[in-house]
């Protein structure tokens, strides 16, 4: 690949990341169904984000596990939610081997998920920990790779309001490394904002 299609690509990468950030900012500030409580929408200026960072983007293969367990994941409410563990991702952060599960809600969901905390939660990021989804049509490319993009990561609606209940991260996705990419803490103006 030439440098030039290779920093076309990047560059239209975080053309795309931006323009995405940007629609889901005018969602949360303005659709009746955004997680931002009413009283909190008029100030609403945006979120907060790690800057676009290709180091956290990976193309990487999926390790399907041919006998798919369900598990439970607790929710911020205390109820349980079942999830199936569909495979895994591994991949290196920093050169350090790392393990990520990769679940669905049921066999037949087109839409993958998975949950995960990094060093930076609690810290900059959402303490509960963050998501990535991915889909077939998205995040699967012609070489078998799925694109494993940090910069998607996102916070679950519960960061938002207390109204909302959301999974908790299970042990088995708890990183030790710091994932700098992505949506960090959320804060209402005025509200100390990292």
């Amino acid at each position: 690949m030439s440098i030039g299609l290779l920093i076309m690509k990047n560059s239209s990468w975080k053309e795309y990341l931006e323009r995405e950030r940007k629609h889901k900012n005018i969602f949360l500030a303005i659709h009746p169904q955004s997680p931002i409580p009413t009283l909190e929408r008029k100030s609403f200026k945006g979120l907060n984000y790690y800057p676009p960072n290709i180091q956290y983007r990976f193309e990487v293969k999926l390790h399907e596990y041919s006998e798919k367990k369900t598990i439970r994941m607790v929710t911020t409410h205390g109820e349980e939610q079942e999830y199936i563990r569909w495979g895994k991702f591994r991949f290196k952060l920093d050169g350090k081997e790392q393990t990520l599960q990769l679940y669905k809600r049921n066999p037949k969901a087109e839409r993958m998920f998975i949950p995960f905390r990094d060093a930076t939660s609690g810290k900059e990021t959402y303490g509960a920990g963050r998501y990535l989804d991915l889909e077939l049509k998205k995040h699967y490319n012609s070489e078998g790779m799925w694109i494993l993009d940090f910069n998607e990561a996102y916070n679950p609606f519960c960061a938002y309001s207390e109204a909302y209940t959301c999974p908790l991260v299970p042990p088995e996705n708890w990183l030790t490394m710091p994932v700098c990419a992505g949506e960090k803490i959320y804060a209402p103006e005025g509200k100390h904002k990292n």
